[in-house]
């Protein structure tokens, strides 16, 4: 096309600046009948491809940078939760360390207290202050408001101390053992292992159970009667149970009425100065509810197997009391279940730093399409390394202790529950060589919904509590800082491989004959 005839059309100004851009706009050929006429006789489209060529370089520019400015957004608020959660971290320590400073403050004005006290008299506390081992001891004050417990309301009660010890075949230790590595002669060896079993031994007896319950279970009911019977007449312990619970054994009999509640959430923040020992009844939905209570430290929790699969419920009703008698005297093999700590990091926020309240887990949280009929888009990044895109029906992010849920329904492999780690699990992927992953403890994920996704997803905590999460919103978990110790039967490791094989039926199948051909 020669430049004569472009500006006897009076076109050249816009196909001069569609060259500038570096091709050829549909206005400009759409204002010209003759252009496109023209455009269509030439024989030769080099010029045309190459513009498109120039066109498609651009649109791989603009890409490269909209993810490069995507993963500096992503890295920037990771690290904005990391240093968040470091912070709870040094926040749960300090508070820690002013609880045992009070109690040796308030050791010599508690001693009268305690040698007037005549139900308590041979069970004084002792200080747990130690350099080795993990210690619990705090002096609170009864919160109960009782009409007839006026004298339990108006004095100091002791929290019970415990200290955890690390053993191994029989052996204990006062300290954890960490990976102890030596370099000799240019080969790398270890010599102790972190994972060994837990062993919990009180150092002042227990004084307070809350005992939380299954609803609408006639069976779980009556045997809640008669274990708050039984824990006050022989084991004189304060007994907390829900408010709905408390409404029942009134129910039940006007003589339970020394049987403590709460009224409203800030009194369920305090539970954990309070109680000594949690006893759970109903199935592992009960021990996530327990669990979900405390949103800081939890007390020790003893789990009865009264629902239908029980992974995390050891202890036989039928024996509830000879294994409540066991585990109160001491000491009791225990298993520290990890929970994950989610925070969602809306697109709106004005900082990085300005998340919802936190979430904490202790089996998976769950990233799906909820009824949209599109595949869910998820962008993920371990610390500041991008991991993968999600495109699929959602994506599970599941602690070791919920690795026999819903992670092991989508494909997940079943992980002892001390190993410390976060199981990274796809659901339904559209790919053949999606498989799950199983990331170290220590990292923090970030799953960001993209500004190109179809449709919102959902996220679900244990199931429940689902959020909607809108393109550009992202959801970033760790690790977090409080453990849900429950108590085993036998030892963490037994008690796992039992719950598999009689929950699962793990690996069942009819013993070969033994007669038949042989090698020879």
């Amino acid at each position: 096309m020669s430049p004569s005839k472009l500006n006897s059309s009076g076109d050249d100004s816009s196909v001069s600046s569609s060259q500038e851009n570096g091709f050829l706009t549909s206005l400009s050929l759409i204002n010209s009948e003759k252009t496109v006429q023209e455009l269509v006789q030439q024989t030769s489209v080099q010029g045309t491809d190459d513009h498109l060529i120039e066109f498609s370089e651009a649109l791989r520019t603009v890409a490269k940078a909209l993810r490069r400015a995507a993963e500096g957004k992503a890295s920037a608020q990771a690290e904005a939760a990391e240093w968040k959660r470091k912070f709870e971290l040094e926040k749960a320590r300090n508070l820690q360390l002013e609880y045992k400073e009070m109690s040796v403050r308030e050791k010599y004005s508690d001693d009268k207290w305690v040698e007037n006290s005549t139900n308590q008299s041979s069970n004084t506390p002792q200080l747990c202050c130690q350099s080795n081992g993990i210690c619990s001891h705090e002096v609170l004050r009864d919160g109960g408001a009782d009409s007839n417990s006026k004298t339990v309301s108006d004095k100091f009660m002791r929290k019970a101390s415990f200290k955890l010890s690390w053993c191994c075949k029989g052996d204990q230790s006062d300290q954890q053992k960490h990976d102890i590595v030596s370099f000799e002669k240019g080969n790398i060896t270890t010599a102790e292992r972190s994972s060994k079993q837990i062993s919990l031994k009180w150092e002042s007896d227990p004084q307070t159970v809350l005992i939380l319950s299954k609803p609408n279970s006639t069976p779980v009911q009556i045997l809640c009667v008669e274990m708050v019977r039984w824990l006050k007449e022989h084991k004189k312990l304060d007994i907390y149970v829900e408010p709905r619970v408390r409404v029942e054994l009134l129910t039940e009999s006007s003589d339970f009425n020394f049987v403590h509640t709460w009224k409203d959430d800030n009194e369920i923040m305090l539970l954990h100065r309070k109680v000594d020992l949690v006893v759970t009844l109903g199935g592992d939905g009960t021990v996530l509810w327990a669990a979900s209570m405390f949103k800081g430290p939890v007390p020790p929790v003893v789990p009865f197997s009264l629902g239908s699969l029980g992974f995390m419920t050891p202890f036989y009703s039928e024996h509830y009391k000879e294994c409540l008698d066991s585990i109160l005297k001491g000491p009791i093999s225990i298993t520290l279940r990890h929970r994950l700590q989610c925070h969602v990091i809306r697109d709106s926020a004005t900082n990085e730093i300005e998340t919802e309240e936190p979430v904490l887990v202790l089996n998976e949280v769950t990233i799906d399409r909820g009824i949209s009929s599109y595949l869910t888009n998820l962008e993920c990044y371990c610390d500041n390394s991008f991991v993968t895109s999600v495109q699929g029906d959602g994506l599970i992010l599941s602690t070791t202790s919920g690795s026999t849920a819903y992670s092991l329904a989508a494909g997940g492999s079943m992980v002892h529950p001390q190993v410390p780690g976060i199981l990274f699990t796809p659901i339904c992927p559209h790919s053949l060589s999606f498989r799950p992953l199983i990331l170290p403890e220590h990292v923090t994920i970030r799953i960001q919904i993209p500004f190109n996704s179809r449709s919102h997803a959902w996220a679900s905590f244990d199931g429940k509590d689902r959020k909607q999460l809108h393109p550009g919103d992202a959801l970033v978990c760790s690790m977090a800082p409080w453990p849900v110790p429950t108590a085993c039967l036998v030892d963490s490791t037994s008690d796992f491989l039992r719950s598999i094989h009689e929950g699962l039926h793990w690996n069942l199948r009819k013993t070969q004959s033994f007669d038949g051909p042989r090698e020879t």
